[in-house]
């Protein structure tokens, strides 16, 4: 293989001839032996940042030069800045992932980060002005790639890009699924269902309140990510290190943030206080404790719906000497999507809730490292921004891929049987629950008692007991009457 040498303060370090990528990326993964990979998204988006530097650097230079004949500090010449621009472009575009060496993991606060992408701009600059890859005497990664930057003020800014791009994927798709749940819930509002506490029989409900709790929940989940982008919006770039601007002209400082804005389209702003936003990363703590708690409704959502369609079977013994009486709660079902044995024929699994399940737990422990590692903040700077970055995308990508296969492959083509519903509810002692106002506790509770040992529905033990007028009885658990809110006098005449 042929090779280049390269140098840094360290020594030389022979480099594959023809890679994009150089010194610094190849330390980095010699020292971070790590196969995580690092997240498209983040990559992509520091090519957007660094193409609104160099926009903003060659504005700067030519406002220089036309009132002064030069600028003041490292200069460029204007093809430099044309062939570093169009470099960044392929990098927001997701070209030359592969010269991306850097795992996901790392040390250095995101030096490597950074450096991998200044080398990359480098070299695919260079090959686009006829140059082999390592001519930095033509194009260098720190002199011209990295102008007016910082990996302080440059990787956690794209790191918020990614975020914002993310969460508004993760609006889209939460909607959707609300969109299928609203559906549900107005196709089945009066179709009747037992209502279950502690996983117990309880009282009447519908299937339309059921879905109705999780339209709730998705619409709270919703409104409270389209915030999220408002709590991440102030950027710090232009500030250098450590946010105090040392050794950058304030001209890139002031504009650097608006280039970013119109080529984004995304309401990022310049903090009033850059160093604040270079130390501190509760921000990231903030949004992701929200889209947690979405994670949270998300898991109980299809925990519900996997125990509801379910293959478990309830026994009981009504009397010593009697025939086994099961109820098979198989009123809701959900699609089957996959073989679920390699050994027992026929068994479908709930492939999806389990996925969702999964990932939210994936959700939560990624909350506790977030919060964890943010805390580690020493002084001016946070040292862990790579983990923490990643951990956040990962999380965000999850919720967006669980929000998805839920809306596509859980929500469209559930099957609600209101019928094998509304006979297990009326089979259920939980029924006698509707009666209480007319028959009072102890009348009721023998209603149910009569019904758990014959095995009746409550009009046979009704009819037996004669506690109320088969019309009356007929009445009062219609839809209509059964989720009432509450009742009134008129309802007992």
């Amino acid at each position: 293989m042929l090779t280049r040498i390269e140098r840094d303060m360290i020594g030389d370090l022979a480099i594959p001839e023809d890679a994009l990528y150089g010194i610094h990326a190849a330390r980095a993964r010699e020292n971070f032996p790590d196969q995580t990979t690092f997240h498209l998204e983040w990559f992509k988006s520091l090519g957007l940042v660094k193409k609104a530097c160099y926009q903003t650097a060659e504005a700067y230079e030519h406002a220089m030069a036309e009132k002064y004949g030069k600028s003041e500090g490292a200069s460029l010449r204007d093809h430099q800045f044309i062939h570093l621009i169009h470099a960044a472009s392929e990098v927001a575009e997701g070209e030359h992932f592969d010269a991306f060496i850097v795992p996901a993991f790392s040390g250095g606060a995101g030096t490597s980060i950074n450096m991998n992408i200044n080398e990359i701009i480098a070299n695919v600059a260079l090959l686009n002005m006829g140059e082999k890859p390592g001519s930095y005497h033509v194009v260098d990664p720190i002199e011209h790639a990295n102008i007016f930057q910082s990996t302080n003020d440059v990787v956690p800014t794209a790191l918020k890009l990614a975020v914002m791009f993310l969460l508004h994927d993760l609006e889209k798709a939460i909607n959707a699924v609300r969109f299928s749940v609203e559906q549900l819930e107005v196709t089945h509002q009066n179709d009747l269902r037992i209502g279950y506490t502690q996983m117990q029989e309880a009282v009447p409900t519908s299937f339309g309140k059921l879905f109705s709790t999780y339209s709730e929940a998705l619409s709270r989940d919703w409104w409270r990510v389209s915030k999220c982008a408002e709590r991440i919006k102030m950027v710090n770039l232009g500030g250098g290190a450590m946010g105090t601007g040392i050794s950058i002209p304030r001209y890139f400082i002031m504009e650097v943030v608006g280039h970013l804005q119109r080529l984004t389209g995304l309401p990022v702003a310049r903090s009033e206080n850059l160093a604040d936003v270079t130390s501190n990363l509760d921000s990231y703590v903030e949004i992701h404790a929200t889209i947690k708690a979405h994670a949270v409704n998300l898991e109980k959502m299809v925990s519900d719906i996997r125990l509801l369609s379910s293959d478990i079977t309830s026994t009981e013994f009504p009397v010593p000497g009697h025939a086994l009486r099961a109820t098979r709660h198989g009123s809701l079902s959900i699609p089957q999507r996959q073989a679920g044995s390699s050994i027992m024929p026929g068994k479908v699994n709930p492939v999806i809730p389990e996925f969702v399940i999964s990932a939210a737990h994936r959700i939560y422990s990624n909350d506790q490292l977030i919060s964890s590692l943010c805390g580690q903040g020493c002084l001016e700077l946070n040292a862990y921004l790579p983990a923490i970055g990643h951990a956040l995308l990962e999380s965000l990508k999850l919720l967006i891929a669980c929000n998805k296969t839920v809306q596509k492959n859980l929500m469209e083509g559930l099957r609600v049987f209101p019928e094998q519903s509304k006979d297990l509810l009326y089979r259920s002692p939980a029924i006698t629950t509707a009666l209480l106002p007319l028959l009072g506790y102890h009348k009721a509770s023998e209603l149910a008692k009569f019904m758990k040992i014959n095995g009746t529905d409550i009009f046979e033990a009704n009819s037996q007991l004669k506690f109320v007028s088969e019309e009356k009885l007929q009445m009062m658990l219609l839809p209509e009457n059964l989720l009432k809110l509450g009742y009134t006098s008129a309802d007992l005449e």
